[in-house]
């Protein structure tokens, strides 16, 4: 009977205990197995801490153009100000896009550009490297063979599909708005080296070395090369790895790559659909009521997310085996990326990995805060016809300052 009432007193105490005992190892990540399972959770484990000095800073200092969220380093949100107000992100969306494609490809994978045969029919297929060039394609059609016909097929998604809704006419412009196409030469940054410059390209290279030749050069629905039958792979290149890739998209905020990548990890190059990454970030017991999600890159003026989904997510991001790698893609303030011009030698420098993000009427800095090596994460959204870039990063270096919320 004693022993009875000693498991059942027992039961209860782990019962009672086990989730302080479960935020605590988690808050100190001790054990990995616990971190990738805490990672893959649909839900998350954090709560709200009254921390007046930041809830001042915040108060005082904002107007409500601005959304601010702040997580400590045991996922405790100590201050926030109109964090649940959706706001255009700009290139913070990269934030979501980048974990997502690192959540399906291992860090050493590549993006591959291949040539097949079918009889005497040549297809190119690509999948949107952005640093392929001429002198790649030179190499991957080296090894078309000699014939009196020679069937040479360009595998292409439609046209229709090449920028995400939300793009502006303006923004298809410039560099920053380049097509989203499947073989990009450059990442198409040059407006004439698009596809029907990569057809004549392909076309004079063959007649000059195959003069005899007639060359037949057709253009080909990216999707139907699956279904194509006895088709055998006879050259390929592959793009630098998906690490390097990442690093282009979040510390340059690179948007072609942001785009390519996410439609080759969403398997999603014949559609202009992004609802797999709010899935995702669903999936993982994220907030994503009232947000949407137009792009990969956050060019378009449709997303909308909020300042407490950003933080919550990179808090969750820290529980992922791929973090490091993650957090190394960022830009670091004062030392890489679009962040590298901001407080050289000063004593910020190299203590915030982040990413920016501008457009008209917007700008976001999101990322970790490191103060004596534990980070703060926190999200600055500003959405406005008057942008104030000095005020956001005077908030940023106003909360380093701030004495720890105890």
């Amino acid at each position: 009977m004693i022993k009875k009432v000693y498991s059942f007193f027992l039961i209860i105490l782990v019962l009672v205990t086990s989730p302080f005992l479960i935020r605590y190892l988690l808050a100190n990540q001790k054990i990995t197995i616990l971190n990738s399972i805490y990672f893959n959770f649909p839900g998350i484990i954090t709560k709200n801490k009254i921390c007046p000095t930041y809830d001042s800073l915040l108060n005082q200092t904002l107007d409500n153009s601005f959304s601010v969220s702040i997580i400590n380093n045991k996922g405790e949100i100590i201050s926030s100000y109109n964090e649940d107000v959706p706001r255009l992100p700009a290139s913070n969306q990269k934030l979501f896009s980048s974990a997502y494609v690192l959540n399906k490809y291992k860090l050493n994978n590549n993006l591959k550009t291949t040539l097949f045969k079918n009889k005497n029919n040549y297809y190119l297929h690509g999948q949107g490297d952005p640093d392929l060039t001429y002198e790649n394609i030179i190499e991957l059609i080296s090894n078309v063979k000699e014939n009196k016909i020679i069937n040479f097929n360009i595998a292409e998604i439609d046209s229709k599909l090449n920028w995400p809704n939300g793009w502006t006419n303006t923004d298809k412009l410039y560099e920053y708005g380049s097509p989203i196409t499947s073989l990009a030469i450059e990442s198409n940054h040059n407006k004439y080296e698009n596809i029907y410059a990569l057809k004549n390209f392909i076309k004079n290279y063959l007649k000059n070395k195959f003069p005899n030749s007639k060359i037949n050069i057709n253009f080909l629905d990216s999707e139907k090369i699956y279904y194509l039958k006895d088709i055998t792979e006879i050259n390929k290149i592959y793009s630098t790895p998906i690490l390097s890739l990442l690093t282009l998209t979040n510390s340059e905020s690179h948007n072609f790559t942001a785009e390519s990548l996410f439609k080759n990890a969403s398997n999603s190059w014949n559609d202009n659909e992004y609802n797999k990454l709010k899935k995702w970030l669903e999936n993982k017991g994220l907030p994503v009521t009232n947000t949407y999600f137009a792009d990969a890159s956050g060019l378009s003026r449709k997303n909308k997310i909020t300042t407490k989904l950003v933080v919550l997510f990179l808090d969750k991001m820290r529980y992922s085996n791929d973090f490091q790698a993650y957090q190394s893609t960022l830009s670091i303030m004062g030392v890489r990326g679009t962040l590298a011009k901001r407080f050289v030698n000063n004593e910020l420098s190299g203590k915030f990995f982040g990413k920016t993000g501008t457009l008209s009427n917007v700008f976001a800095l999101s990322g970790f805060l490191y103060k004596d090596e534990n980070p703060i994460i926190i999200s600055i959204i500003q959405n406005s016809n008057n942008i104030d870039k000095e005020k956001t990063f005077k908030l940023l270096r106003d909360v380093y300052y701030l004495k720890s919320c105890k």
